[in-house]
C-alpha cells in the first residue's frame, strides 16, 4: 500500500487524467464520501454523464484513480531505489513510501474502499489489483536478493520474506489508516526496523 498525495510532477492529460486528479484531490481535502461523479463533474468542468462515459462505473473510476496514484508513488519509489546508499538505507525508504502518513491517509483510504468492493469483482479487475500489488512485491524481492549478494543482509528467501514483510507493513498500515487508539506512525516504524534488524541483521564474527 501507499503513502502520502503528493501533486503530479507531469502535465495532465487531458480528460481522463484530469479527472483522476480531481478524484484524489477530492478524497484527500474532503474524503470518500464526498467523492461523486456530480462532484467531480464540477471540479473539471463536465457533466456526470460524460465522467461515465470515460469510467462507467464509480467502481471503475475508483479502481482507475488507484492506478494513477500508484504511477506517481512508484516514480518515487523507483528514484529512491536506485540511489547511491546501502541496501538497508533504501529498504528504510521503501518502507517509509510504502506506511501511511496516518489517520484517513487518502491513499490507503483508497485502497481500503477497492479492497471491499473487490469482493465481487471480475476475474480481470483482481488482476488490475494484484498487478498494483505486485509492482512492491518485485522491487523488494530484488532489494533483499542484492542486499544480501553484497553482504548487506542475511541470506533469505528473498520471495517468501517479502510476502511476509508487506503482510506485515498492511496489517500495522490498516491500524494506522483507521486510527486505532495507541498506534502512531513512528511506533510501527519502529515495530518494523525491529522486525528487519531482527531477520536480515548480518551476525558479527
Amino acid at each position: 500500500m501507499p503513502g502520502p498525495v503528493r501533486r503530479p510532477r507531469r502535465r495532465l492529460n487531458q480528460p481522463r487524467e484530469q479527472v483522476l486528479a480531481a478524484a484524489m484531490a477530492t478524497i484527500a481535502a474532503e474524503g470518500l464520501d464526498r467523492l461523486t461523479m456530480a462532484g467531480l463533474g464540477r471540479e473539471v468542468g463536465m457533466s456526470s454523464g460524460h465522467i461515465l462515459y470515460y469510467f462507467g462505473t464509480k467502481d471503475e473510476l475508483l479502481l482507475q484513480t488507484l492506478q494513477w496514484s500508484e504511477e506517481q508513488l512508484g516514480a518515487e519509489r523507483r528514484a529512491a531505489l536506485s540511489r547511491r546508499v546501502p541496501a538497508r538505507e533504501r529498504l528504510d525508504a521503501l518502507i517509509d513510501l510504502y506506511l501511511p502518513q496516518g489517520h484517513r491517509d487518502p491513499r490507503w483510504t483508497l485502497w481500503l474502499e477497492v479492497w471491499n468492493r473487490s469482493q465481487n469483482a471480475d476475474d480481470e479487475t483482481r488482476e488490475r489489483q494484484l498487478e498494483l500489488e505486485l509492482a512492491w512485491h518485485r522491487d523488494l524481492v530484488a532489494l533483499l536478493v542484492e542486499g544480501a549478494s553484497k553482504g548487506e543482509f542475511r541470506p533469505v528467501d528473498a520471495e517468501r520474506f517479502a510476502t511476509r514483510t508487506r503482510a506485515l507493513l498492511d496489517g500495522f498500515g490498516t491500524h494506522l489508516v483507521v486510527g486505532l487508539p495507541g498506534t502512531d506512525r513512528e511506533q510501527v516504524r519502529d515495530h518494523i526496523r525491529d522486525f528487519l534488524d531482527e531477520s536480515l541483521s548480518v551476525p558479527r564474527p
